[in-house]
C-alpha cells in the first residue's frame, strides 16, 4: 500500500494528477523490485525537504527526493519519500521535462533506494538506472537518463 501526503498544494496546482502518478510510479518500481511492501510518499516544498535534508544527512539546502528505509517491521513499511516542489519543478524545466514525468522518475528512484538500490558506484549506478528504464518505460516515461540530463538523483 502506497500512502501519500500532499504537503505543498503547488503539486497539484503544477501536476493535477500527483498523486496517481507517484502512487503508480512507486508500484511499479516496488514491483519490478519484487517488494510486497507499502511505502508513504511526501509532495513537499523546498523547505521542509530541506530541513530534512539538514537533520538526516547532514547536508544544507533542498534535494530533489530523499527516501528513508524503514527497518524490518510485520506492517512491511519499506520507508518513506519525500520530494521538494520547488527543485522538482526548476529540474524539470531546466532539462526541458514534464513535471508528471520528472515526478515519476524520482519516485522511482526513491523507491528503489527504500528496497537496497544505490548509485555509489558506476555499477551500482549503472543496475539502478537500468532497472528505473524500464520501469518508467511501461509507465511510458521516456528514458531520463537518455542525454545525460543530469538530474541531481
Amino acid at each position: 500500500m502506497i500512502d501519500l501526503e500532499i504537503e505543498d498544494p503547488s503539486w497539484t496546482s503544477a501536476a493535477p494528477d500527483a498523486e496517481a502518478l507517484a502512487r503508480r510510479a512507486a508500484e511499479a518500481a516496488l514491483a519490478r523490485a519484487g517488494q510486497t511492501g507499502g511505502a508513504t510518499i511526501l509532495l513537499a516544498d523546498d523547505p521542509a525537504v530541506a530541513e530534512l535534508n539538514a537533520q538526516f544527512r547532514g547536508k544544507p539546502g533542498p534535494t530533489n527526493v530523499l527516501s528513508f528505509p524503514a527497518p524490518p517491521n510485520p506492517e512491511g513499511h519499506l520507508g518513506d519519500i519525500a520530494l521538494a516542489f520547488g527543485v522538482c519543478a526548476r529540474e524539470a524545466a531546466e532539462q526541458a521535462k514534464s513535471l508528471d514525468h520528472h515526478l515519476q522518475h524520482l519516485v522511482v528512484h526513491g523507491a528503489l533506494h527504500l528496497v537496497g538500490y544505490d548509485h555509489m558506484t558506476d555499477a551500482e549506478a549503472g543496475e539502478m538506472e537500468a532497472l528505473e528504464r524500464e520501469v518508467l518505460a511501461g509507465l511510458g516515461v521516456p528514458d531520463p537518463y537518455a542525454a545525460e540530463q543530469g538530474d541531481d538523483v
